[in-house]
């Protein structure tokens, strides 16, 4: 029950960021671009930032929606275009996060912390060889 009460909030968001940027949204939301969103993305990192730092659970809480914000922001700007929509964005990730991750999901063998940082970047520049 919890779980999907969950996943309907995140459907909500995606929704609500829909409707902003339809017909009928907000006219502020309909002129944003990802070039114009930058500024916003970076100061809500910011922001998140200080959060931590400052351990203010309440803050942290609201400062990671305002990044959320951001990403489903992008996404639904990218769907508008047919280019990918926040699942295509939540596929790949949890494809990355599997591909990265070969001592828990596959049979590699890492001992230390130093082990799975060195086997992250190992993964990620064989990954980054094969785009280019």
């Amino acid at each position: 029950m919890e779980k999907r009460k969950k996943d309907i909030g995140f459907f909500k968001l995606v929704d609500i960021f829909k409707r902003l940027r339809g017909k009928n949204g907000c006219v502020w939301d309909k002129k944003q671009t990802h070039e114009t969103l930058i500024k916003y993305l970076f100061e809500e990192s910011r922001e998140l930032k200080k959060a931590i730092l400052k351990k203010d659970i309440e803050n942290i809480k609201e400062e990671l929606g305002d990044v959320l914000l951001q990403v489903v922001f992008h996404a639904q700007i990218a769907k508008e275009s047919n280019l990918f929509d926040i699942y295509d964005v939540i596929e790949h990730l949890n494809k990355k996060l599997i591909r990265r991750h070969p001592h828990v999901f596959g049979k590699s063998k890492v001992k230390t912390e130093e082990d799975v940082i060195k086997l992250w970047k190992d993964i990620k520049k064989k990954e980054k060889k094969l785009i280019i």
